[in-house]
């Protein structure tokens, strides 16, 4: 089945704006790509050095041109839920790899930050940058040219972004990614939120917190709510990254260690060597990415991938716009509520049909390309289906239920819970901005009150705990942009406002920050460009002035006139605080480089 014309003609636009950076990419494929294992250019000496631990006959095999190597780029480190699973996967892959007659090596590791770790510390002004980071890293791991094909193990917020660019960079290599898996369902999310709520009014102290904190984030795997991390995995499975039905299987099970079996042959089987060589440069394409942007709407994603999945296909000579997501937006039906976008976690998101599901109702409806590529061959059809074990301990796959598990959690298209999707581009004189609608009740998307504006989240934390926030407002939170401090995610503020929300007031949040995936139920309008560093009018607005978020029209607007807000002189914040300490001396660089969110926000520019 063909996609609608609606999702064509978006589709056609990407394409036609990007044709003349996406030929230059495809010649830069195609001139990497070798005949012969890349492995074929290097001296004796190079190769030598490339298998000096290897064993005798992995040292023959290496020496030839007929057996591929996988380069394995991980993100494993044992502090954190979601990549501690990762410890075991190397020797796993390798074992697989052996006994497919093909080899693997660890390439190299990448950084791997837990933004809840971060939120509120000094360390979040590195977490965006993280991502660039990693794609470097990972490209001084593949630029050893040892290998056929590539396979990448990361699950969290800006690991698998950086990945995505770093892979496409690499665009003559197949690359297969290999997910972890979430956590098993802990504390509710819904109630944790209760807690952190009490606590910030001063009802329960510190120990009953970390009692409900611990209880939500308890094992091995990604956080259970719908945020970045699950985002990345359902992205990865939709744009065909992923092996069927691999996305949100538990660590630690015996399908997760057969899925990574069978993505390890499958990486084999798609190298020049084999028989279905897909190099993922030409594997991705405009459509892919239309793919990938669809099933965000459709399950009411990140507003991180906004930023995020700008970058990655500017890495793939693709030009990505606002526009385009909001334009897909607007025809694309939200069919899952997983928190915080509903009560449900996405183990349970799983167990009502999962990725197999939501891909056949989207298929069904016209509102994905079918006609794609993948990881697991032509089409995307292949992936509306169930992982699951078989009697020898191998992958087996069935059809996705026809009938949702639980469609308060996971609906058919004819049952959409709204008929567009979860993020809405907003534009004005504030200029551009994202907002997150599918968490959001209805009667809040339009708010209308005076503005406070401070210059970081503590100094309306502390306007909160001083009593001075009672009343219907609008937080400007400005300076907080790529370029202004490495625009940390302002996740302290949810709590906040939620509150201030559940006492009657009209809140909302204005700012050239970010905020998660877990953004909640007050309407913010976010990533706001240009940035107050950089001239913005949102650096211009005063205390007391009105302003209009309007995510029904989609507008953002500060009701001045519009001489007045021009005449206003650019504000002066000190941001030396933001300038050294927890390493962000290391980072002035990708501060000055840093492009703007709606560009992508990174120090590597765009397509």
């Amino acid at each position: 089945m063909t996609a609608r014309n609606d999702i064509q003609a978006i589709t056609e636009r990407i394409r036609e704006r990007s044709k003349v950076s996406r030929e230059i990419y495809l010649g830069r494929v195609a001139g990497a790509a070798g005949k012969t294992a890349n492995r074929g250019v290097l001296s004796c000496g190079n190769l030598a050095h490339g298998f000096a631990v290897c064993s005798p006959s992995e040292k023959v095999a290496l020496g030839g041109d007929k057996v591929a190597n996988l380069g394995i780029i991980t993100s494993y480190n044992d502090m954190l839920s979601a990549h501690q699973p990762f410890e075991t996967y190397p020797q796993l892959i390798k074992d697989a790899a052996r006994e497919a007659g093909g080899i693997a090596q660890v390439a190299g590791g990448v950084p791997a930050m837990c933004d809840g770790v971060t939120q509120g510390q000094p360390g979040m002004e590195l977490s965006l940058f993280s991502r660039d980071v990693i794609a470097m890293s990972a490209a001084i791991g593949l630029s050893h040219n040892m290998f056929d094909a590539a396979v990448y193990l990361g699950v969290c917020d800006k690991i698998v972004p950086g990945l995505v660019i770093a892979a496409l960079t690499f665009g003559h290599l197949p690359a297969v990614f290999v997910p972890a898996g979430p956590m098993t369902s802990g504390l509710p999310n819904d109630e944790k939120a209760k807690i952190r709520q009490l606590y910030a009014e001063g009802k329960v102290g510190r120990a009953e917190l970390l009692e409900a904190e611990s209880k939500s984030y308890h094992g091995p795997g990604t956080c259970t709510f719908y945020g970045t991390a699950n985002s990345n995995q359902m992205l990865m499975e939709i744009m065909g990254l992923h092996t069927p039905g691999a996305s949100f299987v538990n660590p630690g099970t015996p399908l997760r260690d057969a899925l990574t079996r069978e993505a390890t042959r499958r990486a084999l089987a798609i190298t020049h060597l084999g028989n279905a060589y897909t190099p993922v440069g030409r594997m991705i394409d405009e459509r892919s990415v239309v793919n990938g942007v669809v099933g965000l709407h459709a399950t009411g994603g990140s507003t991180n991938h906004t930023i995020h999945l700008i970058a990655m296909a500017a890495a793939a000579g693709i030009r990505l716009t606002w526009q385009d997501i909001s334009d897909l937006s607007d025809v694309v039906p939200l069919l899952a509520r997983v928190y915080p976008n509903g009560l449900s976690d996405v183990n349970h998101f799983q167990a009502a049909g999962g990725m197999g599901f939501l891909i056949r109702e989207l298929l069904d409806e016209g509102l994905l390309h079918e006609d794609v590529q993948t990881v697991w061959g032509e089409g995307l059809r292949p992936y509306a289906v169930e992982a699951k074990l078989g009697a020898d301990g191998s992958v087996v796959r069935e059809a996705a239920p026809k009938v949702s598990g639980d469609e308060k959690v996971l609906a058919p298209a004819a049952k959409a819970f709204q008929p567009s999707g979860g993020l809405k581009v907003l534009g004005g004189n504030l200029g551009h901005a994202i907002i997150k609608t599918s968490a959001v009740k209805p009667e809040r998307r339009i708010i209308e009150a005076p503005a406070l504006v401070f210059d970081s989240q503590q100094g309306l934390n502390d306007a909160f705990k001083a009593g001075l926030l009672d009343r219907d407002f609008i937080a400007v939170i400005r300076f907080q942009g790529p370029k202004a401090n490495g625009m940390p995610e302002l996740h302290k503020l949810t709590t906040v406002l939620g509150i201030l929300q559940d006492r009657g007031h009209k809140v909302a949040l204005v700012t050239d920050g970010r905020m998660s995936g877990a953004s909640g139920k007050v309407p913010a309008a976010i990533h706001v460009t240009p940035e107050a560093l950089e001239g913005g009018p949102i650096g211009r607005v005063h205390d007391g002035d009105i302003v209009r978020l309007d995510a029904e029209a989609g507008t953002l607007e500060v009701l001045v006139p519009a001489g007045d807000l021009a005449l206003r002189p650019e504000p002066v914040c000190d941001l030396s605080g933001n300038e050294h300490g927890m390493g962000r001396e290391l980072f002035a660089g990708f501060r000055q480089m840093a492009g703007r969110a709606d560009h992508g926000a990174s120090a590597f520019g765009t397509a």
